[in-house]
């Protein structure tokens, strides 16, 4: 390990980094038919997933959980709701603190990319758009059915300003519930092409009141919301945020993307200072197309193919700022070097399901175990398939 040619020797991703303002010391930076069911509560299997997963001094982020009904675009997730929902992630919470770990509720809405069979209410969104692909499908089929159904067939409604209110206010009930559950922080899904970067997005937003019609005007939703989670919380300390500038995930097609990214993230800055980390996804990651094809896409905006997240970087400045995207046991190590944009810590997805001991195994130089995408998203007959059935790494001898 302490071989010049050994890229672990270098990297900082085993130093210990702040978050939170300096309240919690992440020891390393590495970080899921009339009246059908539409409620679910954490349970044992969720507990032992987290818990497997929890290691000293390191950070888990949940996967995303819904603060209202309308809000959820997957089955089998459960919220944070209702008062059984937070009963419920409680001894989850306790769980990762055992065994010296630290926790935050990722806050997500789903917004358009969802249908009314899941939420049973109507699809809320900025703008009535539908799909503009006429043929893509809910993956899902509706409950007691197996037939997948079109988003295009369902396209969503405006959030009037009374919704959008009410919606952030759902976001804050959900975000007390999580702290009063133990949570160590909140994170709040921007990105993805789910409610908030629908919001950013020129496709998906097309009002022209006072949350549309500029780059500043569709960031209005996104920081007002941000503002009310970080009083809700006890402080922008408490409080961590997902963006994904440059992705096109759910439709995501909008222009204009560094003046709006831009100025949300100085608006962030400027209001919000004590921010405890930024979380941002790779550039050129793309969960629906390949590099070639995200290229284009790129090019197709004007972008530099060294398009990078350096702009995003410079904005925070000292904020803590986490990346996501793409990242293994063969790039990771330069991705939190010194010289040129590096970031603070590395945010790890697909092979943390599949190695419930990854800090472990990157700490050592242990081979990573391949994740089965089929068994990413359920619900399934067995939960614990492709789940909590990953074998820790046990060292030849």
């Amino acid at each position: 390990m302490g071989s010049l040619a050994d890229p672990r020797a270098s990297s900082k991703l085993f130093e210990p980094i702040k978050i939170a303002n300096g309240k919690i010391t992440l020891k390393h930076r590495d970080s899921t038919p009339e009246n059908p069911n539409r409620i679910w509560l954490p349970n044992e299997t969720m507990k032992e997933y987290y818990s497997q997963r929890a290691s000293d001094g390191g950070l888990l982020v949940t996967e995303g959980i819904p603060p209202s009904l309308e809000g959820n675009g997957m089955p089998g997730v459960p919220g944070l709701f209702l008062p059984e929902q937070a009963e419920g992630w409680k001894p989850i919470v306790d769980a990762v603190h055992a065994r010296g770990g630290y926790i935050y509720a990722q806050l997500w809405h789903s917004g358009r990319a969802n249908i009314p069979h899941m939420t049973g209410t109507p699809i809320q969104a900025p703008s009535a758009v539908a799909w503009d692909d006429p043929e893509e499908k809910f993956v899902y089929p509706p409950p007691h059915t197996s037939e997948q159904v079109k988003y295009a067939d369902y396209p969503p409604v405006e959030m009037t300003p009374e919704k959008i209110q009410q919606t952030i206010q759902d976001h804050v009930a959900a975000a007390q519930r999580a702290i009063a559950a133990g949570f160590d922080g909140v994170e709040l899904m921007g990105g993805n092409g789910y409610l908030v970067e629908q919001f950013l997005s020129s496709n998906s937003n097309r009002r022209t009141d006072a949350y549309g019609g500029s780059p500043e005007k569709r960031c209005a939703f996104p920081l007002e919301l941000l503002r009310a989670l970080a009083e809700a919380v006890g402080g922008a300390g408490n409080l961590a945020f997902r963006l994904s500038p440059f992705g096109l995930f759910n439709q995501s097609r909008g222009e204009q993307r560094l003046e709006t990214f831009g100025h949300l993230c100085r608006e962030l800055k400027r209001t919000l200072p004590q921010l405890s980390y930024v979380s941002f996804v790779e550039p050129r990651f793309e969960q629906i197309f390949s590099p070639g094809e995200k290229e284009r896409f790129l090019e197709s905006w004007g972008m530099e193919k060294t398009v990078d997240l350096s702009m995003f970087r410079d904005i925070f400045g000292d904020t803590p700022f986490f990346a996501a995207g793409g990242f293994d046991d063969t790039n990771c190590w330069a991705a939190t070097g010194d010289g040129g944009h590096q970031y603070d810590g590395l945010l790890f997805g697909r092979y943390f399901i599949s190695n419930p001991d990854l800090p472990e195994r990157l700490r050592n130089g242990w081979p990573l175990a391949k994740y089965d995408r089929s068994t990413f998203y359920g619900p399934f007959e067995d939960p614990a398939v492709g789940y909590t059935d990953y074998p820790r790494y046990t060292p030849s001898k």
